[in-house]
């Protein structure tokens, strides 16, 4: 029984999803005509992200290790186990001037497309060409004051319950050259909520605990330290998921 109301909720939330999506779309289609645009187009992710967890009675909790001063430049880099931790950074980021980098299968996927061919930066990590041409892009939005978000792992983890695997060495590397601090956030529970999708374990109510750690700098770094940075923010993150 308590498997069957899970997935109920599931359908719920994905329903909730689509509806609002189709409420937002007229808007974010007409902004997304113009680059200018890209960070009303945020903003309204970010509300129709909310709604859209709001109404099936999902919540995000955000705990800062320190006040996070927005008017600077940082690459974000949460754990990824839920689909939930994309609205989460989306309302973590307040001033909506923020891209993420995904998957280049999300420009098939009716929801994320128009992000994707706008505001987000989508990467095939098995194609050399495709991720230097993602990252490349990335610093290029960097240099113009833009946040990028960064699932370090490069995707949800497989086994349930999930643990943090290993990071990639792109978004570490690129903070160093780009001389812009890193944000690590600990996602704690989003996968108690709905894992991956919710497809497979459905979801249920409840507060998504979000821990934002203080930005770790890299003015003083070199390319050399990239992969101590990455040990570095990989145990940060899972010092707040045991």
């Amino acid at each position: 029984m308590k498997i069957i109301l899970r997935k109920l909720h599931c359908y719920l939330y994905i329903a909730s999803v689509a509806i609002t999506y189709a409420v937002a779309f007229p808007f974010l289609y007409l902004l997304s005509r113009k680059k200018s645009n890209y960070k009303y187009m945020n903003a309204i992710r970010r509300s129709w992200g909310f709604v859209s967890s709001l109404l099936v009675g999902i919540f995000y909790s955000f705990d800062y290790e320190q006040p996070i001063d927005w008017n600077r430049t940082y690459i974000i880099c949460p754990n990824h186990t839920s689909n939930l931790d994309i609205t989460a950074m989306t309302i973590l980021v307040r001033n909506n001037n923020h891209t993420f980098m995904g998957k280049e299968a999300l420009l098939n996927n009716f929801i994320t497309r128009l992000f994707f061919k706008t505001v987000d930066i989508p990467v095939n990590r098995e194609s050399k060409m495709s991720s230097y041409r993602a990252f490349k892009k990335a610093s290029e939005a960097l240099a113009e004051g833009v946040s990028v978000i960064i699932f370090p792992e490069g995707r949800i983890p497989e086994q349930y319950p999930p643990h943090l695997h290993d990071f990639k060495n792109g978004p570490f590397r690129m903070a160093i050259e780009m001389k812009v601090p890193i944000i690590p956030v600990s996602s704690a529970n989003t996968w108690k909520i709905l894992w991956d999708n919710g497809l497979k374990h459905g979801s249920k109510p409840g507060i998504c605990h979000i821990f934002v750690h203080k930005p770790v700098e890299t003015a003083h770094l070199t390319v050399d330290d990239a992969d101590a940075l990455r040990y570095r923010v990989h145990d940060i993150i899972q010092q707040k998921l045991v």
